[in-house]
């Protein structure tokens, strides 16, 4: 413990262990009275937060009672996460966190991070000098401008980075105090948060590309200096701002963005567990994506690397994938189309029918990336089902309002065929007496593993590589019977084991590909422990 004595000590998230704090310590630190007189133990202090929590009326309350408890005692939110990873994850994140972002100006206590805005141009070195921690090693980002399937909700959008990094903890065993939340501050094209005067940001228009990339510069420069072993995390950018900055510093700096890697790689897990079940090859599916945003081009750009490494030139694999978007399906007729998505835009067809996109291509795989909820209709299903024995259908867009399909839709319309997954997670489904478990894809199997890597290795740079690596891994830990339930993904509940193997695994890569700034040690797992974070109060 620190030289904190008293009520500051107790006001100490980090620090304090209210009514766990024994006879001795109280007297020592000055705290005789200002506690009830029980001493109690950790796993008593959890009953009662769980007792608690047990009498909140709906998610977003019991959000804010965690966020209360994170602020309050740092080692008392993580025990009482850990009792139930798959309860609690859907709470601190997806999809509560979406409802919290949209309430966050008018839920804010305290701000749980860094806010840098643009009227600080020109001082963002001296402004990073002002968190406490010396060595941070995760900076988790955003703009706010794209969060979730929300859209632009500003400085709102800071509930993002600070329930990613509590993943990061919760998940993986990172250490809390090497993690920052970060809310870069440009402004927001949200007229309804302009005018709420409750709105905790700058009450401004987005910048221009070129003004948001010079502030960028400046922030990935200020982090560079002050911490120098700190990988950036981008988060919940708008799709364009996405693809550009990650294409230009992926090289250059430690950093990766969960929307296009972290997704992508998730994807290709539960790919390679649906080419268990039916029993093909990566490098020999055809897969369409609806939704041709950062998500989509980041998957399909993953899923591309992955069938590179079964025997696939570039061209050959970016051939047996397209994609479709509001506008219809990319092929070369189409004046509209982004740099990312040229190299998915082939010789078809022009369309604006997804079905009809369907029979023409004749894809084994459709992922949706769209954010528009119902997309999915019983013909396209019906579409997919007839063209393949187990059609691998995808709805991925969150929250559940924005899911492409319904577990229950793919079921049904497919007959029981499809290999199906989701953004979020939905409950079994029993159709003529066969229940059938939808898995979700969510990102939680990934970033954390590969955060906790990431700081493990000191690694200079986040290529696909990394990412395709922890999708294998993650892959692997699904047992051949929940393979035969049509269950693509870990148990939630088993998160932390998953977390634990598919760190060690990335880090091994990280090595492999000499991005690591240690030397490799004898054991990579005892490397990984050794960092590993426990929710108990130190003797």
């Amino acid at each position: 413990m620190n030289s904190l004595t008293g009520i500051a000590l107790l006001e100490d998230p980090k620090e304090n262990r209210g009514t766990a704090f024994n006879q001795a310590e109280r007297e020592e630190k000055g705290l005789v009275g200002l506690l009830p007189p029980v001493v109690e133990t950790l796993e008593n202090q959890v009953k009662r937060c769980l007792y608690q929590l047990s009498k909140k009326n709906n998610d977003l309350e019991q959000y804010i009672y965690l966020a209360q408890l994170a602020d309050d005692n740092q080692t008392l939110f993580f025990a009482v996460l850990a009792t139930d990873p798959a309860r609690f994850l859907k709470i601190v994140y997806d999809p509560t966190v979406g409802t919290a972002c949209l309430e966050f100006g008018h839920i804010y206590r305290k701000p749980n991070g860094m806010y840098l805005s643009m009227d600080q141009r020109g001082k963002l070195k001296e402004v990073l000098k002002n968190w406490p921690v010396g060595d941070v090693r995760v900076i988790c980002v955003s703009t706010g401008g794209r969060i979730l399937g929300l859209g632009d909700l500003g400085t709102n959008g800071m509930g993002i980075p600070i329930g990613k990094l509590q993943l990061y903890t919760a998940c993986a065993a990172v250490q809390p105090d090497v993690l920052l939340p970060v809310l870069l501050d440009c402004g927001t094209d949200n007229e309804k948060l302009l005018n709420d005067p409750l709105y905790l940001g700058l009450k401004q228009k987005r910048p221009t590309t070129d003004e948001l990339d010079a502030f960028v510069q400046e922030f990935v420069d200020a982090v560079q200096e002050r911490f120098p072993k700190c990988c950036i995390h981008f988060e919940d950018w708008k799709g364009t701002d996405a693809l550009r900055l990650l294409a230009r510093y992926v090289t250059e700096i430690s950093c990766y963005n969960d929307d296009i890697q972290g997704t992508g790689s998730v994807t290709v897990a539960g790919l390679y567990n649906a080419m268990k079940i039916s029993k093909g090859d990566l490098k020999d599916q055809r897969v369409l994506f609806f939704g041709a945003g950062s998500a989509g081009i980041g998957i399909a750009n993953m899923i591309a690397s992955a069938m590179k490494l079964e025997g696939l030139s570039e061209r050959e694999a970016r051939e047996r994938i397209s994609l479709f978007d509001v506008n219809g399906l990319l092929e070369p007729s189409r004046k509209d189309l982004s740099p990312d998505q040229l190299p998915y835009a082939h010789p078809a067809q022009p369309t604006k029918d997804l079905v009809a996109a369907i029979n023409e291509l004749k894809p084994t795989i459709l992922i949706g990336v769209s954010t528009v909820g119902g997309t999915f209709t019983q013909q396209v299903i019906e579409a997919m089902s007839k063209l393949n024995e187990r059609p691998v259908i995808f709805a991925l867009s969150n929250p559940t309002e924005h899911a492409e399909c319904t577990a229950e839709d793919a079921y049904k319309f497919s007959k029981g065929k499809a290999i199906y997954a989701a953004g979020v997670q939905f409950d079994p489904v029993t159709i003529d007496g066969k229940t059938y478990e939808p898995s979700q894809a969510n990102n939680f199997y990934i970033f954390p593993a590969v955060g906790m890597a990431i700081v493990a290795t000191e690694a200079e740079h986040v290529p696909d590589e990394i990412f395709i690596a922890a999708a294998k891994a993650t892959a692997d830990q699904v047992t051949d019977e929940q393979l035969a339930k049509g269950i693509l993904f870990p148990e939630q509940a088993d998160v932390q084991k998953v977390s634990h193997v598919t760190a060690v695994k990335s880090a091994e890569k990280i090595f492999e590909l000499g991005l690591a700034r240690i030397d490799k040690p004898e054991s990579v797992d005892t490397l990984v422990t050794s960092l590993e974070y426990k929710p108990i109060y130190s003797e």
